[in-house]
């Protein structure tokens, strides 16, 4: 029986309103099932930093099937090989780590599109077009694709400019850790110079009509930087708030115990 091509739900919104999301590196798809539930907008799921695996994502993107909380899955690197198997399973929006010019965000886009706009390779039967049952899925899998570019060094926010000229790019998002550690204040990702840097990033894709994402656990800087125009924002991890949660309780009645 035919079946239709899934809507982009974080794409269709990009342009719209800014978007709320989470950062996963659980590797759970219990962990996502979860936090389907709880109102974010978006849900990244990362294998760069986390031992998260191709099997792995298969059963946290069905965890999110059906639900109102998109997935955004980030492969390890801009390498056409993992961004194919990544499609194949279904993954509708991807977010390449450390785009440093026009050049490597152009690898982007030829890695996510078909020929003769891209490499990626073709497949008769996969998760993405429901086993074979979406008949036009090779015409029409661009539609609904959306494709994030991560600059993560002040050599990348130069080039911000380049990179958002680029046909296929939807949105750029800075990374702010590594842009820390590239400035010299590994760490110290609130640091005055580097949130100065982050808002020039950011001034550079509104002046470039470019959505800008970041990744922001802080409330505060969250908070600031959904004012300042980024379109979306990752405003926690399940790992922050599993260790900060377990961390207090523990502490609490720990210190009920010895006060005894």
């Amino acid at each position: 029986m035919p079946a239709t091509l899934p809507q982009n739900r974080f794409k269709s919104l990009l342009n719209e309103q800014a978007q709320i999301g989470i950062w996963s590196t659980l590797c759970s798809n219990i962990v996502i099932d979860a936090l389907s539930d709880s109102g974010f907008d978006w849900v990244l799921l990362d294998t760069e930093h986390s031992p998260n695996e191709l099997p792995n994502v298969v059963t946290q993107l069905q965890a999110l099937a059906g639900t109102q909380t998109a997935a955004v899955v980030r492969p390890a690197w801009n390498d056409p090989v993992l961004i194919k198997r990544f499609l194949d399973i279904g993954a509708q929006t991807l977010l390449i780590p450390f785009v440093q010019t026009a050049e490597e965000a152009e690898r982007a886009v030829a890695a996510v599109r078909y020929p003769n706009q891209g490499i990626r390779g073709v497949a008769a039967a996969h998760r993405a077009n429901r086993y074979g049952r979406v008949p036009d899925y090779v015409h029409r899998a661009n539609d609904e694709l959306c494709l994030i570019v991560q600059v993560e060094t002040s050599r990348a926010i130069d080039n911000i400019p380049a990179i958002a000229a680029v046909e296929g790019v939807d949105a750029i998002f800075i990374g702010p850790s590594d842009l820390a550690a590239d400035m010299g204040h590994i760490g110290e990702a609130g640091h005055a110079e580097v949130q100065r840097e982050i808002a020039r990033g950011l001034a550079l894709c509104r002046e470039h009509r470019m959505p800008a994402g970041i990744l922001a656990p802080v409330q505060e800087q969250a908070e600031h930087w959904l004012d300042a125009g980024f379109a979306f924002i990752a405003v926690a991890s399940d790992m922050g708030l599993l260790t900060r949660q377990a961390d207090a309780r523990a502490d609490h009645f720990r210190a009920l115990v010895e006060n005894r």
